[in-house]
């Protein structure tokens, strides 16, 4: 007779097995799915032809600076809003665009105006969204996809879209696949003028205040010249891969009316608060003081991409993550680095430590617990804080006093300087999902003046009113703090209730960090 114990084990063993057996079913229909389902391959539009108000304004100082590439820092919010909004209204011929986030909320709603403008003067525009974050809003990208000019596509999409239960069963039995991400954010017009770094589209990165969100301090950085044409080739490789499908073959029978949709796109455009921000963010700026008079000139750029195989778990060439640890490891003096989410992992946790135990100054600024967006995440962070500082390591938790709505800023720049010499603006998080999971974007360069500028914004967000300076006392973890209220030195996180504190605890003790 076969006991409990065993019986139980064996009804297990069964069960693993058939939903092993459904989830490699289910792995082949999509891949089905997807091969039956991509799109067209189609190329970026490289400059020729009538020249368009960017080649005009852009060309000539190409010309003037034959093999270098023009770069400029986006450090404020609303710039970057308006860097994108402005190259959209001077774009002639083509606007190839990759973000993770496309909010439909005040800037969400106005970019997607500027689109449809632009495809409306005869500007082909193509639109690769991350699937993770359009469920839901799908309405708005397919009417933006019924314009001629306009393709959509999404990466890794669900296939079940408008059927709860048949879209929870896809995910829980693809859950590895949807698990990979792109998370890289890109900008190109009309292969003149490109954006990238760490901000998706959307209120909180670009300091629209009156959609009701905390702000997101970030960074991106604007890149005119031959390197346009290698960051158009990443677009390229990504909006081509097989897992990038249109957006219509998920809604085959999606009709819109689109003079509803302009209406209600209008009715977005024209309210109070998109007009008041419209008028704060880019009234009386242009392409030409925006971008070109920003521009400072190198010739040492080299773009960072992981492949877009890696969504496939394959590596064609190094991931953006291990390039970094070797630019990394040749550090002489200094590693400056900020990042919303730092959980590096034994592999990442070396490299650094190995950095400052040979004398190397490393500073690391990522977010406190009291400003985080992420608790989990910070959770699975406690695990490296105590051996970075052990190691002689220099950490500061970002957490601002709150603004006159009761909001905190939070960090979520991605920006590596090393050696106060070359620096690396991108998506990449200093986190395992961003090296094993996501697919990530980024540049490295070297520029005094745009290095300068990056320098100072991390002394800014690591100053005593922005920030806590961690430190260790034999074992226990100690926080200078400088608020009304608070005492000078802290052994327990500031400003963070008990609950929060006591979750980040439990998820540090955790076996999850590798999808954090």
């Amino acid at each position: 007779m076969i006991s409990t114990g065993v019986q139980l084990a064996l009804w297990l063993a069964g069960a693993a097995v058939l939903v092993s057996l459904a989830s490699w079913l289910g792995f082949r229909s999509y891949r089905r799915f997807a091969i039956a389902s991509r799109g067209a391959v189609t190329m970026a539009l490289a400059p020729g032809g009538p020249a368009t108000p960017l080649d005009a304004l852009l060309a000539p100082l190409e010309a003037a600076h034959p093999g270098q590439t023009g770069l400029a820092n986006l450090l404020i919010n609303q710039d970057a809003f308006a860097a994108r909004a402005v190259s959209a209204a001077a774009a002639g011929r083509s606007l190839d665009l990759m973000s993770y986030i496309w909010s439909t909320d005040i800037t969400g709603w106005l970019l997607i105006a500027d689109l449809l403008a632009a495809a409306d003067r005869g500007v082909r525009v193509r639109l690769l969204l991350d699937d993770v974050n359009v469920q839901g809003f799908d309405p708005a990208f397919l009417a933006l996809n019924q314009h001629p000019n306009v393709e959509v596509r999404l990466f890794n999409p669900i296939r079940n879209r408008g059927h709860v239960i048949r879209r929870t069963l896809e995910l829980l039995l693809g859950l590895s696949r949807f698990n990979r991400r792109m998370h890289g954010k890109m900008w190109l017009a009309d292969g003149r003028v490109a954006i990238t770094g760490g901000r998706n589209v959307g209120d909180t990165y670009f300091g629209a205040t009156a959609g009701g969100k905390r702000m997101s301090r970030d960074a991106d950085v604007i890149v005119v010249g031959p390197t346009v044409a290698e960051l158009a080739a990443v677009f390229d490789s990504y909006w081509n891969l097989g897992l990038a499908l249109p957006i219509l073959t998920l809604w085959p029978k999606f009709k819109m009316n689109m003079r509803r949709f302009r209406a209600r796109l209008q009715k977005h455009c024209l309210s109070a608060d998109a007009q008041a921000y419209l008028t704060q963010a880019v009234a009386g700026r242009d392409a030409a003081t925006l971008i070109a008079a920003r521009l400072r000139w190198t010739d040492k750029v080299e773009v960072l991409a992981d492949p877009p195989e890696k969504a496939y778990g394959e590596r064609p060439k190094p991931w953006m993550a291990e390039s970094m640890a070797t630019v990394l490891g040749r550090a002489q003096q200094e590693v400056q680095l900020v990042t919303p989410y730092f959980v590096p992992g034994k592999r990442g946790l070396q490299v650094l430590a190995d950095l400052a135990r040979r004398g190397v100054r490393v500073h690391v600024v990522t977010n406190a617990l009291s400003a985080t967006d992420m608790v989990l995440v910070h959770g699975a962070y406690r695990y490296y804080r105590l051996p970075l500082l052990q190691a002689g390591a220099q950490v500061h938790e970002f957490s601002p006093l709150e603004d006159a709505r009761g909001k905190r800023d939070v960090i979520h720049t991605k920006v590596f300087v090393i050696d106060a010499v070359q620096a690396v603006v991108g998506s990449l998080n200093f986190d395992m999902r961003s090296a094993f999971m996501n697919t990530e974007l980024g540049v490295r360069f070297e520029q005094p003046d745009l290095v300068a500028e990056l320098r100072a914004m991390m002394a800014e967000m690591s100053a005593p009113d922005q920030s806590y300076a961690v430190t260790v006392e034999g074992r226990a973890l100690r926080w200078a703090v400088q608020r009304p209220c608070l005492p000078a030195v802290m052994a327990v996180e500031p400003d963070a209730p008990k609950r929060l504190r006591a979750v980040s605890w439990v998820v540090g003790h955790l076996p999850i960090q590798a999808y954090l």
